[in-house]
């Protein structure tokens, strides 16, 4: 037998085509995140929540368009819409959310992403983004059937601009919902690795703050009434709502405080990225 080594050509070449960067692979997982926010490209048990929500909210605005085109009654406004259904959007998160960043968690996949180019920081931040812009998509899709609806009922070109710009309205008022929420969800999915034990932390993060809103909004102290909104996220949001948009929400009566249930709001949302921001920092280290 002959010791001789021999070279075989197998037929390798290097790779000589375009290299994306970083703006490629943000793109590509956001893109990705938010298929995956509705199940799509997965079996069809990850399909099933994520459209039931969206299928619950389709059919409120088409019962809405239609009872606005028989009778003429605005039954909710645009802004009225998210704030109503804001239960549907905890639910959405609560299996959204662990899909997208508690599964790469378990399976170990995040040392591959966080070789070239792509950073720690751009991770977290297209799992956020896919979050609100899936969650945007689905209120603004009810929210744009309800205008269409709106549009045959009014007359003249001017009243359908003003529904218009109503509409714009509740569209930018989902996206608040939809930073909050999901700014709250993505930061609570990014710490566990089991996607069900995400899910009940996120739940019970909403739910269970509400009883504490409960609590101070029945206090026999104006101040402590018109601050109690502040503890919890859906409640926060409305007192956002009720400053900003002009929206009585019902919810709480914010008083004077409308400027600090905005930089509350923000100071949230900024908070939870930092945190997020640096949750993937540590995991890229370990």
């Amino acid at each position: 037998m002959s010791d001789v080594g021999v070279i075989h050509d197998i037929g390798y070449q290097r790779y000589d085509g375009p290299r994306l960067g970083r703006r490629y692979v943000f793109g590509s997982l956001f893109a990705h995140g938010f298929r995956t926010a509705f199940g799509l490209g997965r079996g069809a048990k990850s399909k099933i929540f994520p459209w039931f929500v969206t299928g619950v909210v389709i059919v409120v605005a088409v019962v809405l368009m239609a009872i606005r085109a028989q009778t003429g009654t605005v039954v909710l406004t645009y802004l009225q819409f998210p704030q109503t259904l804001g239960l549907l959007i905890v639910l959405f998160c609560a299996v959204a959310a662990p899909e997208l960043v508690s599964r790469d968690l378990q399976s170990g996949v995040l040392p591959l992403y966080f070789s070239r180019p792509l950073r720690p920081s751009d991770y977290g931040l297209a799992k956020l983004a896919a979050l609100v812009a899936a969650i945007t998509a689905i209120f603004a899709a009810g929210e744009v059937i309800m205008f269409l609806g709106a549009a045959f009922t009014v007359k003249g070109f001017g009243n359908i601009f003003d529904e218009f710009q109503d509409m714009l309205g509740g569209v930018a008022y989902s996206a608040v919902h939809a930073l909050v929420f999901g700014s709250i969800a993505i930061l609570v999915a990014s710490l566990m690795k089991r996607r069900a034990v995400a899910a009940g932390a996120l739940v019970a993060i909403f739910v269970l703050t509400t009883p504490v809103f409960g609590v101070l909004a029945v206090l026999p102290s104006t101040t402590a009434n018109q601050l109690s909104g502040l503890v919890s996220p859906g409640t926060l949001v409305g007192g956002v709502g009720d400053w900003v948009f002009q929206e009585q929400s019902g919810a709480v009566d914010i008083g004077p405080y409308g400027p600090l249930y905005l930089a509350v709001a923000v100071a949230l949302v900024v908070g939870c990225t930092g945190l997020l921001l640096a949750r993937y920092r540590k995991v890229a280290k370990a």
